[in-house]
């Protein structure tokens, strides 16, 4: 037993009122917070393991009481320590949307999602820091660092070094023009739970932002872990951007621009999928991620297809990027 499950399970007996029949992981993620679930004789709840130097769980318990208050189906935290890195949490099931989204689901799966993210939008706080153009362009810098001289071994030659910074800039000037709202930030299939009452179940909101309306929304329909055909993708981004006029978070009933929010966010956010997973790999040890590069990359390519100020950074892809990948 490690010091640190031996620390969480001390605290769980002084903060539980009856004695837990297992303690079982329930989850990791891409941080480095774990996640137990605690089964006691006729219900369970789950223990964030949040190590302090690493993690500041504060904003998890403060947005998770913003959005209760607003009707969001988030854990309830019933007790923190913070100086351990410890929450105990409601536990809102183990049925992922990334398991239950299929032909027939999917509808009613994202309707209820799409209906949530409205909600999220409008309810969550304006005291989250600033999606700003620092923050964007460190995250596409992981692309560059991690992905592209790290994980492939490419040389980042001034060409190259030029290119990716136009490209980066053209996708922060886009992001940065759109009416801002609260960003979950990672809002897709993985941290989205099927639940019985009050659909979806919203996980993993921690790190949430004021920034672009359409990040969010290319979080979910564009996801790393699942996809869908592009019409059907851009039918749904429609429907939402009708959510968004009749919410009254978005005034600018102007479609076309909306689709190229849309897009250039979703290459944005890709391109920092791209450097997160290798970071992951090269840095964190975590390989389980390298297989979702590819559908990443995918995203990136088809969309920077469709725009002429990114003929050049697509016809890069093609040439140099891509034949890495899937050779």
């Amino acid at each position: 037993m490690s010091k640190r499950y031996a620390e969480l399970s001390e605290w769980l007996g002084n903060v539980l009122k009856e004695t837990p029949v297992a303690i079982a992981p329930a989850s990791a993620d891409a941080s480095f917070r774990r996640y137990f679930r605690v089964y006691l004789p006729n219900s369970t709840l789950i223990v964030m393991d949040a190590p302090p130097e690493k993690e500041d769980c504060r904003p998890f318990v403060d947005l998770a009481g913003a959005f209760r208050a607003g009707g969001l189906n988030v854990p309830e935290v019933l007790a923190a320590d913070f100086d351990r890195g410890f929450l105990l949490l409601t536990d809102l099931g183990s049925d992922l949307y990334l398991a239950k989204l299929n032909a027939g689901s999917v509808k009613r799966l994202y309707g209820d999602a799409l209906g949530a993210l409205i909600t999220l939008q409008v309810c969550g706080p304006h005291t989250v820091p600033a999606y700003d153009a620092k923050l964007l362009d460190f995250e596409l810098s992981l692309f560059r660092d991690w992905f592209i001289v790290r994980h492939l071994g490419l040389p980042l030659e001034a060409s190259t070094a030029t290119l990716l910074a136009e490209t980066f800039s053209s996708l922060t000037t886009s992001a940065l023009e759109q009416p801002a709202v609260c960003v979950h930030r990672d809002y897709h299939s993985r941290n989205l739970m099927v639940t019985p009452r009050n659909n979806p179940g919203i996980l993993d909101f921690q790190d949430a932002v004021w920034g672009p309306i359409t990040y969010d929304l290319v979080s979910l329909l564009r996801d790393c872990y699942i996809s869908w055909p592009a019409a059907q993708i851009r039918e749904w981004a429609l429907g939402y951007h009708e959510l968004a006029l009749d919410s009254g978070i978005l005034s600018q009933n102007n479609p076309a621009q909306f689709l190229y929010w849309f897009d250039l966010m979703g290459m944005q956010r890709h391109l920092k999928a791209i450097g997160i997973f290798s970071r992951l790999y090269h840095r964190d040890g975590k390989s389980g991620y390298l297989g979702d590069i590819p559908r990443t990359l995918n995203y990136v390519s088809e969309i920077a297809a469709h725009y002429p100020i990114f003929s050049d950074f697509h016809a890069w892809l093609r040439a140099v990027v891509i034949p890495r990948i899937f050779s």
